[in-house]
């Protein structure tokens, strides 16, 4: 895609992001007491508002000045209607039931709508074409008529069905162009044939969107800010009413400077925490899923820290330590997968990137025999090997531009 001028984001995306933060929040609380089927539970929701952030955040990169409050109003009610049920989601209330179908029914709102905005913009998303054609939403409508746990197999499969068409259809942007403007014509046509030659008109062009990198690298960099700032607050909560003692302050210290040093390296290599990429750029089926990636796994380590905030002494058992060594191991996963497609040097990625993997999860491993503190500090150490990487040449900066 063609790059547009370049601009920053407009207070409307900024205001829109204030309920990101909260919805955040309530997914990262719902990992307090981690069990699998939560986790797997966590990643769907978290896809979800994700999924509804980036459809609203690709139309006004396109649209820019044009971009529609209305449109961006609504994708910002439907999300907060999503962070309120998130946490009674599979959750009983007596006398209620579960707040699965709210959830349900705010999603499907805010991506037809997000949709719609789109087509009626006439420009064809092929960075991710999941925003604007529901390949996913079909088990997402059917689920309002299954019970539980059915319901939420259907709901992973709405996700799997999401990404693999956008990744498929984004490989191939001219046929999907071709196959999109086919169907415009074919709607044209069956207009004109029911208003008759007096109100038959012009096919109207549809072509493909023109993504403006650099705004769009800040908005995804942005989403990365708020899921740290949910880490600082997850420790800050966790630490007020307590009484501060050492292992306290130890926790502290070391989960603050395991959330400077993933900022660090978003600011220093863009938000690929990887050299060098911001000067290649990447392509956005392999950016984006990354990101979703990267900031799921910063929101479940952040999980973690409050649960060790809370409890700094004592060993971490119930999945928490897997929850937080396996949400970094995921962020560094990604980073790595984003190396290997930008062709980072081997010795980065052997020596630093794929170790980075590794290490949180074998932390992971040994954290019910580790205090909650210890565990940080170790995943802290993991960290800062990646932020002790210096490139040849000195600093390489750069946001990744997604193509």
């Amino acid at each position: 895609m063609k790059e547009a001028g370049e601009r920053h984001a407009s207070w409307l995306e900024l205001f829109f992001d204030l309920v990101v933060v909260v919805a955040v929040a309530q997914l990262a609380h719902r990992l307090a007491h981690p069990t699998w089927a939560n986790v797997a539970l966590f990643a769907v929701l978290y896809y979800a508002v994700w999924s509804v952030w980036t459809s609203l955040t690709l139309y006004s990169n396109v649209r820019a000045e044009q971009t529609h409050t209305r449109s961006m109003l609504i994708g910002m009610f439907g999300i907060a209607v999503m962070a309120a049920a998130a946490p009674d989601v599979a959750h009983e209330i007596a006398g209620v039931g579960t707040h699965d179908g709210w959830f349900i029914a705010a999603y499907i709102t805010c991506r037809i709508s997000a949709s719609q905005s789109l087509q009626a913009s006439g420009t064809i998303m092929t960075a991710w074409p999941a925003t604007q054609l529901g390949a996913g939403l079909a088990p997402w409508f059917a689920s309002i008529w299954v019970d539980p746990p059915l319901r939420y197999a259907l709901w992973g499969l709405g996700v799997l069905l999401d990404v693999v068409f956008s990744v498929a259809q984004s490989r191939r942007p001219e046929r999907f162009v071709a196959e999109m403007r086919r169907q415009a014509e074919r709607v044209e046509q069956r207009q004109r044939h029911r208003g008759g030659a007096v109100r038959a008109r012009p096919p109207r062009t549809v072509t493909a969107a023109v993504l403006d990198p650099a705004h769009l690298g800040e908005r995804l960099g942005l989403f990365v800010i708020i899921v740290l700032g949910e880490a600082v607050m997850q420790v800050v909560l966790a630490a007020s009413g307590q009484d501060w003692q050492p292992p306290l302050g130890l926790a502290a210290v070391a989960g603050f400077g395991l959330i400077v040093s993933l900022w660090w390296l978003t600011l220093q290599y863009g938000l690929s925490a990887v050299p060098g990429v911001g000067e290649r750029g990447l392509k956005s089926y392999v950016a984006l899923p990354a990101h979703f990636a990267m900031t799921a796994g910063i929101t479940a380590t952040a999980a973690g820290l409050g649960v060790v905030a809370a409890a700094p002494e004592e060993h971490l058992h119930g999945g928490t330590g897997w929850v937080m060594g396996g949400g970094l191991a995921v962020y560094f996963a990604a980073s790595a997968v984003l190396g290997f497609a930008a062709r980072a040097g081997r010795v980065w990625l052997w020596c630093w990137a794929l170790p980075a993997v590794v290490a949180p999860l074998v932390v992971a491993a040994a954290s019910g025999l580790l205090p909650g503190w210890g565990v940080v500090a170790l995943l802290l150490l993991v960290a800062l090997w990646r932020v002790a990487y210096r490139p040849r040449g000195g600093r390489a900066a750069g946001a990744v531009s997604p193509a």
